[in-house]
Order: C-alpha cells, then sequence, then structure tokens
C-alpha cells in the first residue's frame, strides 16, 4: 500500500488516498459480480444500483471487516479518531445516464452533518476520466455542511437545482453555483477516505458504459463508518 494525505478546500480538509489497497482488487472484483445483479435503490438518489453486504454474504463481509481493518491507521492520524463503528457496505455502481437525472442528483451532495461520519470508496472496475471531485458552494462559501448549516444549504441548493438546464448532466469541474475544490483520480485498488459531510460527487464521463453488470461498467464498493475521538 502506498498512503497519501491530500487537504482540500479553505478548510484543508484531509482527504486519504491509498494506493494498492487491497493487494488483489481482482478478487474482489469477482467476490462483488457472484452477488449480482444488484438491486435498484427505491426512494434513494444514488444514481444507480447497489448490493448491501450483510453477513449472509460471508466472502463480501470478510472483504469489508478487512478493509476496516486495513484502512484503521489511516483514520486515526488523518482524523483524529481511536477507533470506529462499521453503519454500512455495498457495492456501488453508476448506472444513470445523463439525461435521466433528477436536478438534485446533478450537484455536489454530501451524506450526513456528523463530522465523525466518513466514506470508505474502494475503486474497483473505473472508467478513465472518472473519479471523486470535492467542492464549495459559492453563495454560502460552505465546503462542510454542518448541523448549523444544513438548512440553509438544502433549501438554496434545492432552488439551484431546479433552474439547472434539462441538459446538464453529472457536475464536471466548477459551475455557476459549486467551485471545485478537489479531485481524486479513480485507479483500480485506490481507496477513497473522506468525511461524509465534505461536498463530493462522482466524476462521471458522458462515454462511460452505464451497465448495471459489474463486469463491464462502473464498479465501487463503498463503505460508510462512524468514528469516535480520542478522550
Amino acid at each position: 500500500m502506498r498512503a497519501e494525505l491530500r487537504r482540500f478546500g479553505e478548510l484543508q480538509m484531509p482527504v486519504v488516498v491509498i494506493d494498492g489497497f487491497s493487494g488483489d482488487s481482482a478478487r474482489v472484483t469477482l467476490i462483488a459480480e457472484a452477488l449480482a445483479p444488484f438491486p435498484a435503490q427505491q426512494g434513494s438518489l444514488y444514481p444507480g444500483v447497489r448490493r448491501l453486504i450483510t453477513p449472509a454474504d460471508p466472502d463480501a463481509d470478510h472483504y469489508v471487516t478487512e478493509s476496516c481493518q486495513r484502512a484503521a491507521q489511516f483514520i486515526a492520524s488523518a482524523f483524529d479518531l481511536d477507533r470506529f463503528e462499521l453503519l454500512e457496505a455495498s457495492f456501488s455502481m453508476v448506472t444513470t445516464k445523463s439525461g435521466d437525472l433528477l436536478p438534485v442528483q446533478r450537484a455536489p451532495h454530501f451524506d450526513s452533518t456528523d463530522p465523525n461520519h466518513l466514506a470508505l470508496l474502494h475503486y474497483l472496475r473505473v472508467p478513465k476520466g472518472s473519479g471523486t471531485a470535492f467542492f464549495r458552494h459559492r453563495d454560502t462559501g460552505i465546503e462542510l455542511v454542518t448541523e448549523a448549516n444544513v438548512a440553509r444549504f438544502v433549501t438554496l441548493a434545492a432552488s439551484q437545482a431546479g433552474r439547472l438546464s434539462p441538459d446538464a448532466g453529472y457536475i464536471v469541474g466548477s459551475d455557476e453555483h459549486f467551485e471545485q475544490i478537489g479531485l481524486v483520480e479513480a485507479v483500480p485498488d485506490r481507496m477513497v477516505i473522506y468525511q461524509g459531510n465534505l461536498l463530493h460527487s462522482g466524476l462521471i464521463p458522458a462515454d462511460m458504459p452505464f451497465s448495471s453488470d459489474p463486469q463491464i461498467g462502473r464498479l465501487t464498493a463503498n463503505i460508510f463508518v462512524r468514528g469516535h475521538g480520542r478522550n
């Protein structure tokens, strides 16, 4: 493994990038393929399909446990946390084409207002030119969504999303409402760890295959944990 700590935005928020994370991403990809087809996400804003990983999936569950153990040292040092608990894990694929997005799916989002809610994103099969980007909301200057600013951000961002052109697809770079403050390129077997309240969006090339087949489409593992600080 080779790890790098990057910092983005005016707040210089930490984002951990670990290459060669599993040492055998082909094995992990085979585990994901064995769980296909992945179900559609009813009531979710995720633009694709996801397969939740549970203890009933022994190979996948072992992969999640192993991943959390591998990531623990980097979580401790970058986010000043001494322990964490698993919230949810899944294999995910973006399958919604640009023209089929809801307005809110065309803008950066956040996962939680809890600063100790962390996302562990493991790139498995990824198209060239994809990745994960991080943003600042221009009108408010918000990079981190907190309990103190969430109502203001959601109200204004929803209004702005509703006025986007019907032709607007996944956000790429900066636009009139959001400034891109950082980018992590997608590389097979790269793990990215960041706070879920940091505004972010997948970098989704318009010409990538939006297939739900994990042998063809954009395949990632998404692990969410909640950390606990040092006393």
